[in-house]
């Protein structure tokens, strides 16, 4: 019963304890004492215990005073001196892609050009020939030698087989792929689409592809298709991992609305054990006017309208830029030549998604509906640019603050655009892991100046 009421809320609200009298009126279910609960208020203060009802915390405070709460029927739990938190929030997930990512079979451990060529390999002798071979999130930050796997290499280990190492937004395919996908040294990516395809001094297509799922798709795979009802299963046996390391309440940053339609049927069943917030994906390529009408039908969905508890869409989420992992996020200045992302276009500064006097009309849409908006910003040039827009509108009179307008992501920050958002309300959506697992790579390829305002956090 503990672990499920504290599920239900995502931080302790404190009333006063002059307010004891009336909240005994009605006893608590549930008493908590001879804890280190820690309040999370501006002292950041411990209490020693807590008394819950139904799915609200009354109070918190000495075990004297708490003891006030009980009742006949309220449980009594002596938690020994362990600390207790308030439910944990993370802001950005992916849960309806994770829990399926290995459903077709397991993924070994790469960590180093030889293991992905060898899993590759693997996959071609036991697929049809011309069946597709595909990864995905293995991120070349991580791997021993820091670098994509060559078109050669890839070519020597599956001839036979289009294969398409993808990691994040961009991908390196070997020349079967390319071929099918009718890639050559006289290729153009479509005007308006999003994209590179690096080639070498001979202008030929060295095999990497920058934003490549705007114009490079994969075919048949082999992998088997999963039920509703396997789904389901996966999912909620992912929320549970998420409430065994304390975690209550996540936001999904890229929901489908069937994803998020499905969030309310598991919480309908009684099956849901995560608040979900969702920003829901919208695509940001064709008619404006027709970008800004699904925008405008996000913000009329119930799921938006009614601001259940459980599941809720908060807002949209867009795509500015791509990956400080892949070498596509978009910089002020450029990356310069890099053999770790295979970059060779020394004024090459990554890949702007949405250019600013497009964007600038999509935020609107969104922030007059009352969404919260937010895109995928990794490079200070994709961070400046929405941080532009957000204070063109703020200055407009348009509620930036008040629809807590977001940057996803924001890894590479400066000093300004710290101090645009804090002057404007801004939610900065920051995922600190990056911090240890590639700064390696990121030093490597940057240097300390660059990186002095990454990822900026106290």
């Amino acid at each position: 019963m503990f672990s499920r009421l504290f599920r239900r809320t995502s931080s302790f609200a404190l009333p006063s304890l002059l307010a004891l009298a009336a909240v005994a009126a009605e006893p608590a279910d549930f008493i908590v004492r001879n804890a280190k609960v820690a309040t999370i208020d501006a002292k950041f203060s411990l209490a020693q215990a807590v008394a819950v009802r139904g799915d609200k915390i009354l109070a918190v405070g000495s075990n004297a005073d708490i003891a006030k709460l009980a009742g006949p029927n309220t449980r009594i739990v002596d938690a020994k001196g362990k600390l207790v938190v308030p439910g944990l929030m993370d802001s950005h997930t992916h849960p309806s892609g994770a829990s399926m990512y290995e459903f077709d079979h397991t993924m070994p451990e790469m960590e180093s050009i030889a293991d992905v060529l060898a899993y590759i390999k693997s996959r071609a002798a036991v697929a049809p020939e011309g069946q597709w071979i595909t990864t995905s999130q293995i991120f070349i930050t991580r791997l021993k030698e820091q670098r994509y796997p060559t078109r050669a290499e890839l070519d020597a280990v599956a001839p036979k087989h289009p294969v398409a190492f993808q990691t994040g937004p961009d991908a390196s395919v070997n020349t079967l792929a390319l071929h099918l996908n009718k890639i050559d040294r006289n290729f153009q990516i479509p005007a308006g689409v999003p994209g590179k395809v690096e080639k070498d001094a001979n202008g030929e297509p060295t095999g990497i592809l920058r934003t490549a799922g705007n114009y490079f798709k994969t075919g048949n795979t082999g992998a088997r298709s999963a039920t509703e009802a396997q789904r389901t299963e996966r999912l909620v046996a992912l929320f549970k991992d998420y409430n065994s390391v304390g975690i209550t309440t996540i936001s999904d940053r890229n929901a489908s609305l069937g994803a998020i339609e499905g969030y309310a049927k598991l919480r309908d069943a009684g099956q849901l054990t995560v608040r979900v917030f969702s920003s829901q994906g919208v695509g940001s390529l064709g008619e404006l006017a027709k970008i800004q009408d699904s925008i405008r039908a996000v913000a009329k969905h119930k799921l938006h309208t009614e601001n259940d508890d459980w599941v809720r869409i908060i807002g949209i989420k867009m795509f500015l830029d791509g990956g400080m992992l892949t070498g596509s996020a978009y910089m002020r200045e450029p990356w310069g030549l890099s053999e770790i992302y295979s970059i060779t276009d020394p004024q090459y500064r990554g890949v702007l998604f949405i250019p600013k006097d497009r964007l600038k009309p999509m935020v609107r849409t969104a922030v007059e509906s009352g969404l919260q908006f937010t895109a995928h910003s990794v490079g200070d040039g994709a961070v400046h640019t929405l941080l532009d827009v957000y204070d063109e509108l703020a200055k407009e009179g348009l509620p930036i603050r008040q629809t807590r307008a977001c940057v996803t992501h924001s890894n590479f920050m400066s000093k300004e655009a710290v101090e645009t958002a804090a002057r404007l309300g801004v939610v900065l959506d920051i995922q600190p892991a990056w911090l240890y697992l590639d700064t390696r790579t990121l030093t490597k390829q940057f240097g300390y100046d660059r990186l002095r305002y990454f990822q900026p956090l106290r």
